[in-house]
């Protein structure tokens, strides 16, 4: 499949990757895996949605395009350290934390806007396995946080 074909189809653009905030690196390969840190929802205009998703917080809907738009930082951060996200054979695992209020229990919900756009983008090499859970606080109060595993081409 060609994926930068794909993107276009859909009318997506890859963002540049954010920078780590702290001391670790955004993506370590090991082998045919690439393991992704966590990563948040960045807008094209460079500012993060933030908030509690829930009563009173963040719609559902807000914190779905969260999750997508976290979707796309990891994808551009795929393609930054292969330089070719066709090399991409499967998404084995993602990670997706919701910075949710209490009683709030939609999470997997909120995780399906990146899974959503990874099956969009990968066909069925991006859907893999999943959690979706939520967490009292994530950094720098962003609405999700995602981290992934995948399986690639050497």
């Amino acid at each position: 499949m060609d994926v930068d074909a794909r993107l276009r189809d859909l009318g997506l653009e890859l963002p540049t990757p954010m920078g780590p905030g702290g001391n670790y690196l955004p993506v370590m390969a090991a082998g045919d895996l690439l393991f992704l840190s966590g990563m948040g929802p960045v807008r094209p205009d460079g500012t993060l949605i933030t908030g509690k998703v829930g009563d009173g917080g963040l719609d559902l809907e807000t914190a779905r395009e969260a999750a997508r738009l976290t979707g796309l930082q990891l994808l551009a951060a795929v393609r930054a350290e292969l330089g070719d996200l066709g090399r991409v054979r499967q998404v084995v695992k993602l990670f997706g934390m919701v910075n949710c209020r209490p009683g709030f229990n939609r999470t997997p919900a909120v995780i399906d806007g990146c899974s959503d756009l990874f099956v969009d983008v990968l066909g069925d090499a991006g859907r893999g396995a999943r959690s979706a859970v939520g967490m009292a606080e994530l950094p720098f109060d962003i609405a999700v946080e995602i981290e992934a595993v995948v399986r690639i081409t050497t």
